[in-house]
């Protein structure tokens, strides 16, 4: 089995290949922006949504890609090892568009807090940061950090925090089951766990606090809003005077925050977007010309 450092190290290391695959060619038109903000994919775990994630990825491009932690599941591989072709698929995906031009930050979270360990380093062209401060295109400074040192749970009762993602990974493994026949009849992506949390009093409650605080935060710090992720709920609003936005995550709500050219701020809804706007189908391959053999 590997180890997170093992896996830490194999991160450095970019794609044989400069050259995209043939199977990851856009199907759509690609959508730009100044810059794009994922968090929570939860790679090594079966609820990440790698094969929409990846769609995600083709199908957009930024100046700059903020990776606001999560994005590997240590906790998962610690436990057991997954790690299907899909998730190698994402991080080499990562590695070709830093390859390509594109700055990608990365700022672990929790999940990922092996890679704490390589601060203010450089990997395959993506930077590890603790936190970040943001300038949008219309002057505005965003914080830029995971947000699971905001979390009570995780700082006062650790023991609570791995028994409450066991649970969670069930519920994921209820809703993937779910939704495999939700498809089967022509109904489109629902989440469960989100539901649940909103229709849970004291989930709403963890929420509320949660935005709260890292808004608190931001203000210290003198930035004029924050980006953060880890509660798997995506969100664009002020509180108490401060813009808040959550990016969501990779295993339920398949989110992303973006800005604009103009520093717009706004929620991309991934599966929608990939409900809207069907793929255009792919040309059937080229027929190979059969080889003529001259001479004896």
């Amino acid at each position: 089995m590997l180890t997170q450092d093992a896996l830490a190290q194999a991160l450095r290391q970019p794609s044989d290949s400069t050259d995209e695959p043939g199977d990851d060619r856009p199907l759509r038109p690609i959508q730009h922006y100044r810059t794009l903000w994922i968090s929570d994919l939860h790679l090594g775990t079966p609820g990440c949504q790698a094969q929409a994630l990846l769609d995600f990825l083709r199908h957009t491009e930024s100046d700059t890609l903020f990776l606001v932690g999560d994005i590997v599941d240590g906790w998962q591989l610690s436990r057991q090892w997954f790690w299907p072709q899909s998730h190698n698929d994402v991080v080499q995906k990562l590695l070709r568009k830093a390859r390509k031009g594109t700055r990608i930050i990365y700022v672990p979270g929790n999940h990922d807090e092996f890679a704490r360990k390589y601060l203010n380093n450089e990997f395959g062209g993506i930077e590890v940061a603790e936190e970040w401060l943001h300038q949008t295109a219309d002057g505005r400074y965003l914080w830029i950090v995971h947000g699971d040192l905001f979390d009570g749970v995780i700082q006062v009762a650790s023991w609570l925090a791995h028994l409450g993602d066991n649970l969670y990974g069930l519920t994921l493994e209820l809703n993937r089951h779910l939704n495999s026949q939700r498809a089967r009849l022509g109904l489109p992506y629902w989440s469960l766990s989100k539901y649940l949390k909103l229709k849970v009093k004291r989930a709403v409650s963890y929420v509320n606090d949660f935005e709260l605080a890292v808004a608190r935060e931001a203000r210290k710090r003198g930035a004029q809003g924050v980006v953060c992720g880890h509660i798997h709920h995506a969100e664009l609003r002020d509180v108490d005077g401060i813009l808040y936005a959550n990016d969501g995550d990779w295993v339920e709500s398949l989110t992303a925050l973006a800005e604009d050219p103009d520093g717009t701020l706004r929620i991309l809804h991934w599966a929608e977007e990939m409900a809207a706007k069907p793929a255009r189908p792919r040309p059937p391959p080229r027929a190979r010309k059969p080889r003529i053999k001259t001479g004896v």
